[in-house]
């Protein structure tokens, strides 16, 4: 019989076919283990597959008492509490740099939209405001992006390759992260001061407690009334609600989001607003990013269950 696996979190079921054919999966699908199955078929599950977003702490690992490794289907794994699986020996992988690519695309794709208001634009054709030569505020020229300061908080994979991206676009980079590379951007030592410098701002950071709502209302003051958020991390960096009163009171420009506090994002006052762009966290949504996720999946499980080390592993 082939390696047991549970599923924890809510996949559709055509990105777990590939790993399905190296592993017996068993289904949670997004509930609690005991509520779907009883504890003896929990009994020999050793290994879960969940979304790294997605709380998993003591509680749930508790239902598994021969777990031994989680791994995780993406990049991020904040949501699976470190210390307690450290502290019953399971191992935690990932999915690094995977979807980066990806991520990166739709970074650019939300700061086009939403400094281009595109948005509004494609409403003026539909509603017939432009045939009809109907006057638009939204539709007054905007800056441009030549010569823009885009400032990028966090410079992983994803903040690369934005970098790579919005020079491309003839952009002025500065970035801000724990660490200062050897890169041709400028590097602000203090969030605040790349804010200040910038006039979009990037997100992605990787979320934990030190970034818990970073971005607030004193930060978004110092983007200012030009200024343009974009936020393709995790929706615990920014303060929703600081963030929905600075785009309706005009103390920023506009937003573009993929990543929400609560998701999946239900209509509430941000969808109101005509300065900002959402999606629903499709930023790794490809074709050729959910290959690239399977297969670090699939090689974290391999080594696992062949008693070897992550080919993945994230650090406890």
């Amino acid at each position: 019989m082939p390696d047991q696996v549970l599923i924890f979190s809510r996949f559709p079921k055509k990105q777990m076919v590939r790993i399905g054919e190296r592993f017996d999966l068993i289904d949670a699908a997004g509930k609690r283990p005991h509520d779907v199955f009883s504890a003896e078929e929990l009994a020999n599950v050793r290994a879960m597959i969940t979304a790294g977003g997605q709380a998993l702490g003591a509680n749930v690992m508790e239902m598994l008492p021969k777990l031994g490794a989680i791994v995780c289907y993406g990049t991020g794994y904040d949501g699976v509490d470190l210390a307690a699986a450290k502290a019953r020996g399971v191992v935690v992988g990932n999915s690094p740099a995977a979807n980066a690519a990806a991520v990166a695309d739709l970074a650019m794709t939300l700061m086009l939209a939403a400094t281009r208001r595109l948005l509004a634009a494609d409403n003026y054709v539909r509603s017939g405001g432009w045939a009809g030569g109907t006057p638009s505020p939204l539709m007054s020229a905007p800056a441009g992006l030549t010569g823009a300061r885009i400032g990028i908080y966090g410079m992983g994979e994803i903040g690369r390759k934005v970098a790579a991206r919005a020079a491309a676009f003839e952009m002025e980079v500065g970035y801000h992260s724990r660490s200062r590379y050897d890169l041709p951007f400028s590097y602000h030592s203090t969030l605040s001061s790349l804010v200040e410098w910038c006039d979009i701002l990037i997100v992605a950071v990787r979320a934990g407690p030190d970034t818990q709502h970073i971005i607030d209302a004193e930060m978004l003051r110092k983007l200012g009334p030009e200024g343009t958020l974009i936020n393709i991390s995790r929706g615990s960096v920014i303060d929703q609600g600081a963030l929905t009163q600075a785009l309706r009171d005009k103390v920023i420009a506009a937003a573009g989001l993929d990543v929400y506090e609560v998701e999946p994002h239900k209509p509430d006052a941000l969808s109101e607003l005509p300065n900002v762009v959402l999606t629903p966290h499709i930023g790794g949504h490809t074709a050729k990013s959910h290959m690239a996720m399977q297969d670090c999946v699939i090689a974290n499980l391999t080594a696992f269950f062949s008693g070897r080390p992550l080919a993945h592993p994230v650090q406890l």
